[in-house]
């Protein structure tokens, strides 16, 4: 199934908001503390996020000081999710995919989109839509699976640590169908240059890219931190409309 379907499947979607709670979680010591370092200062900005989840960074950048906070998110279980999060404050949450939402047109001051490219398919009219919806000097930040990781999902159990990664068919950038949360999925694989031509070719001009170094002080034992060590988990890039 593709990612928006499937996170409305109600066993993955409670596989996935357990493994978000767990000690440790890549997502809270890896990727976003690359997130709000690229990000800066978050006050008075209109922001807008693609693919919101459960709407957590709507909530913190509300308290912040963001101007606004608007979040697009294509599967209703994360959307009833994002709207008992942000109950009570002027952030929003809409029900739509990141294809076919229509973007205004210079809307907002930063676009941020966490852990969602890998399941678009066309990626370059995304960058289009997001390039045109930001205003000029407006900031996109956006994480995605890593290249590496994207691969192939060869040398991992289900179960099981994995110990050994493969990397395999990098060139090949097509359609993968993965087994992931106790589902299948389909994700699309495309190379760091692939990432680099698109961004480009839709007019931003790349400020950062961060593969997500670990930091010791993210993680509460030495075997984690090192495990985490071994491979990039993330892309990160920062990107500018001029």
């Amino acid at each position: 199934m593709d990612g928006t379907s499937f996170y409305d499947d109600n066993d993955v979607f409670n596989t996935y908001m357990h493994s978000r709670q767990r000690t440790e979680s890549p997502n809270d010591t890896i990727e976003k503390p690359v997130i709000m370092e690229l990000i800066g200062a978050i006050q008075g900005r209109r922001i807008l996020d693609l693919g919101c989840g459960d709407g957590v960074f709507g909530r913190e950048s509300l308290a912040n000081g963001c101007a606004s906070y608007l979040g697009v998110e294509g599967s209703q279980n994360m959307v009833a999710v994002a709207q008992q999060t942000l109950a009570g404050t002027k952030g929003e949450v809409v029900l739509n995919t990141l294809e076919n939402w229509d973007y205004p047109t210079a809307a907002f001051d930063l676009v941020v989109s966490r852990l969602v490219l890998h399941y678009i398919d066309n990626i370059d009219l995304l960058f289009a839509n997001i390039h045109r919806t930001l205003l000029s000097g407006g900031q996109f930040v956006f994480s995605a699976e890593h290249p590496v990781i994207t691969s192939t999902d060869k040398g991992w159990q289900k179960g099981t640590q994995r110990q050994d990664w493969v990397v395999d068919n990098y060139f090949d950038t097509s359609e993968r169908v993965t087994n992931w949360m106790g589902g299948t999925v389909r994700k699309y694989h495309r190379t760091l240059e692939g990432y680099f031509k698109s961004v480009q070719q839709a007019g931003f001009v790349i400020e950062r890219l961060r593969e997500g170094h670990p930091q010791r002080e993210n993680f509460l034992t030495d075997e984690t931190y090192l495990r985490r060590k071994r491979i990039p988990l993330f892309l990160i890039m920062s990107l500018r409309k001029q």
